[in-house]
């Protein structure tokens, strides 16, 4: 069955990022008609941030944004983008944001968003709401501690990863909350309401206390990821009193509410606008690369490397992360994070390829496939996947034209040849890829999305395509994640409409090539015969990396 969205309706989309607000404005048809952005350090420099963000002299690894920030581009955002959209079309609005940082309401905060005056700026009213003036982020990594002191209460690391589709994460609100109850008990106990980056931006457009989507919801450590509640023995694990403060849950196509007044009187949006749940960024980018269904992956080859796609039998583990599917509640998005992206092929680029992506290219077409036996493990960066410090590890295999993985013996080496570093890195990182995926449950895949700054090098499509043994697709659209949000506001709208849950491919299943979110072939899929000798390539890699973390393994 075919749905449509009414005629000359348009649908907004948000992404609030580490170092921007950006938003993106589809019309009926699913075709960008606008977009816009407000950079957080050159345009709001009163903030004072780098990247977005403050680094905390004085406590290692604490790194915040201030939360007043967002607020003000929101409002600057909207002004910019007024000049290109007429809001009285716009039906519905969704967003999305960095995940796992964190806002904390004040008492008396609801009260403030209720009373917004269209007269003046947004960030005049909400001045005064916060019991803490900065929001911990995704970047922060000063809760070890607080990380054991969870895993510990809930049985151990593998016991809190079942329940809540992660083990616990420095980064994740679980440990950022109980660190603050902690150390700071005064601002926890003056805390009405805790959102996410995600909900408090919803909270903003609807004036009150928006609630957190079970899709973002999934990554705090707090939700059981199977029956999309709040985890009793996660909260208790926490904080008290943790799970009045944080509301309730709500799928990611439900209304958050409508508009609020502020924004009908003050931008001339229609009182009947929908404001739809936020999600994170991570998310709406599975939404906006049109992913829905097993068998679909993304590759997104940025400074780190991130592979995601859709399972209807997660697979829990140490590594990794699940959280539920934002566009259809029967399926699962699977997600898995590496540090050592961009920045490590750029090193080995240096090091080995004269600067050169020519020469990086030419030594990658001259190697022959499984690169003669050698294998590399390159650490520029402390790695998340494995757990892993910082070095390089070469290995030269013997026996690889067995088909048992037991006959095929391994010696460390100190270097290869330049033209075989640079098919070792490329090779090492998707076998890396294709054997973690396999291992948290994410279905062989169909097709490959890749975005991304490396998804430019058709030389690296190549071996995704080969190791992988399937086709690679691009899209044109650098920046899913707005095209995402603003997809799911039409998603959400359609879902109010019909008093049902739609499935999102219904609405572009006839004519995804005539909407900008289409995506061309790239490569297609490689050899069978090479795809088997692979296999057994990435199998022998994995058993490698198990001793090697055995040996280094940071706990």
């Amino acid at each position: 069955m075919g749905y449509t969205l009414p005629k000359d309706s348009l649908f907004l989309g948000f992404d609030c990022s580490t170092q921007s607000l950006k938003a993106t404005v589809l019309d009926a048809n699913l075709v960008i008609v606008a977009s816009e952005f407000v950079h957080f350090d050159s345009e709001l420099p009163r903030y004072n941030t780098k990247d977005g963000v403050y680094r905390d002299p004085m406590v290692d690894g604490r790194i915040v944004s201030p939360t007043l920030m967002w607020v003000e581009a929101l409002d600057l955002l909207l002004e910019k983008l007024e000049a290109k959209v007429d809001y009285r079309k716009v039906a519905a609005i969704s967003g999305s944001a960095q995940q796992h940082g964190t806002v904390y309401w004040k008492k008396g905060s609801k009260a403030m968003l209720a009373s917004l005056d269209p007269c003046k700026p947004l960030v005049t009213h909400v001045g005064d709401a916060f019991s803490l003036k900065d929001s911990p982020i995704w970047m922060d990594c000063s809760t070890t501690s607080q990380c054991r002191e969870i895993e510990n209460a809930v049985g151990g690391a593998f016991e809190l990863s079942k329940l809540t589709g992660s083990c616990a994460h420095e980064r994740y609100p679980g440990p950022q909350i109980r660190k603050i109850f902690e150390t700071q008990p005064d601002v926890y106990n003056d805390t009405e309401r805790i959102s996410l980056v995600s909900s408090f931006m919803a909270s903003l457009l609807i004036g009150g206390h928006a609630s957190i989507d079970e899709t973002d919801g999934a990554g705090m450590n707090l939700m059981d990821i199977k029956r999309r509640v709040w985890s009793k023995i996660a909260l208790e694990a926490t904080a008290p009193g943790l799970e009045e403060k944080l509301g309730k849950l709500a799928p990611a196509h439900a209304v958050a509410g409508l508009i609020a007044p502020y924004f009908v009187e003050r931008f001339q949006f229609k009182d009947s606008c929908l404001i739809i749940q936020w999600s994170g960024d991570n998310p709406n980018s599975l939404a906006g690369l049109a992913l829905h269904s097993p068998g679909d992956m993304a590759i997104s080859l940025g400074t780190s490397d991130t592979v995601f796609g859709i399972t209807s039998e997660p697979q829990p583990s140490l590594e990794g992360h699940v959280f539920p599917n934002p566009v259809d509640p029967t399926y699962y998005m699977v997600m898995l994070v590496y540090k050592n992206g961009s920045l490590t092929r750029e090193d080995v680029r240096n090091q080995y390829a004269e600067r050169s992506w020519d020469v990086f290219n030419k030594y990658l077409e001259k190697t022959p496939p499984l690169n003669g036996g050698k294998l590399g493990f390159f650490y520029k960066e402390h790695e998340i996947l494995p757990p892993l410090p910082v070095g390089c590890h070469r290995y030269v295999l013997e026996n690889l034209s067995c088909d048992s993985l037991g006959e095929i013996k391994e010696h460390e080496v100190q270097e290869f040849d330049p033209p075989s570093e640079v098919r070792a890195i490329i090779e090492g990182q998707f076998l890396s890829m294709r054997g973690h995926a396999e291992r948290i449950g994410m279905p062989t895949p169909k097709r490959i999305i890749a975005t991304g700054g490396a998804s430019s090098n058709a030389c690296i499509l190549k071996e995704i395509a080969n190791i992988f043994g399937c086709p690679v697709y691009t899209v044109q659209r650098p920046d899913s994640a707005s095209l995402g949000a603003a997809l799911r506001a039409a998603h959400g709208w359609l879902c109010n409409k019909e008093s049902v849950f739609v499935p999102i491919s219904c609405m572009y299943e006839d004519k995804l090539d005539k909407t900008s979110l289409s995506a061309k072939l790239a490569i297609p899929a490689g050899d069978r015969e090479l795809i088997s000798k692979y296999t057994l390539l990435m199998k022998k890699r994995m058993q490698i990396e198990r001793n090697l973390v055995d040996k280094f393994g940071r706990i």
